[in-house]
């Protein structure tokens, strides 16, 4: 993919309880943050209030709803979410192929019809709280950790998904199978010294993005500092650097 500023390299998670404390945070924030990730905890507060909200603001929603439902109904949110006219969201890839084509589908048709761009479509492959022990006796999994979320990287590449989440352990990984125009997109970054709390497989914003990651996805360390301002420049820095 082409090159992107440090600024917009950034997603600050907005995994908050209140749409006032979202609005607060952004409107602090988008001097240095041009995008936002509103999960299923903000979104169950406000819906696609939030979304606008983000939107008026001059920046752009990254919508984290990990859709993972059977083909149809998944297809039909995901017409509504390119409604939205949100930057990108994302889906689970152990949904399967037919469910990550007909997303896909639906969202060019949606595009087509209104003339705007589609949004980015994002595959989950294996969250970043699941260890290899977890995968192996909790999921059933016969791969290892890293051939699976190798292996859940390439469907979503064969149904046409733009990208993947992955954890900063498996970046290279995935940038060498899947290739330079992949996008990948880092959550469990944590800045030195932060304490990796229910993350298992974490990194430095430096170590994320000197592995291959396009964005970063960064919660806590921005959204509960002292000077969430303050915080979030200093990635860009270190990002930039």
């Amino acid at each position: 993919m082409g090159l992107i500023k440090a600024s917009d390299r950034l997603i600050v998670a907005l995994d908050l309880n209140a749409l006032v404390d979202a609005e607060r945070l952004v409107e602090s924030l988008s001097p240095a943050v041009k995008i936002f990730k509103v999960g299923s905890q903000l979104f169950t507060v406000g819906g696609p209030t939030i979304i606008d909200m983000i939107q008026r603001k001059g920046c752009k929603v990254f919508l984290d709803l990990k859709l993972h439902d059977i083909p149809s109904t998944v297809a039909r949110t995901s017409r509504l979410i390119a409604k939205y006219g949100v930057y990108m969201f994302n889906l689970h890839t152990l949904g399967g192929l037919e469910m990550m084509r007909q997303a896909r589908s639906a969202v060019d048709d949606e595009a087509r019809g209104s003339g705007k761009d589609p949004p980015i479509i994002i595959g989950v492959t294996i969250l970043t709280s699941i260890e290899e022990a977890t995968l192996r006796t909790d999921l059933g999994s016969k791969r290892g950790l890293k051939e699976e979320i190798l292996h859940l990287a390439g469907l979503g590449k064969e149904a046409g998904l733009d990208g993947v989440v992955a954890s900063p352990k498996e970046v290279r990984a995935i940038r060498k199978a899947m290739g330079k125009d992949f996008i990948i997109i880092t959550p469990g970054v944590r800045p030195e010294g932060w304490p990796s709390e229910d993350q298992k497989r974490v990194a430095t914003p430096r170590e994320a993005i000197d592995c291959g990651a396009d964005y970063i996805v960064v919660g806590r360390p921005v959204i509960k500092a002292e000077d969430p301002i303050q915080a979030a420049q200093k990635i860009i820095e270190e990002i930039q650097d």
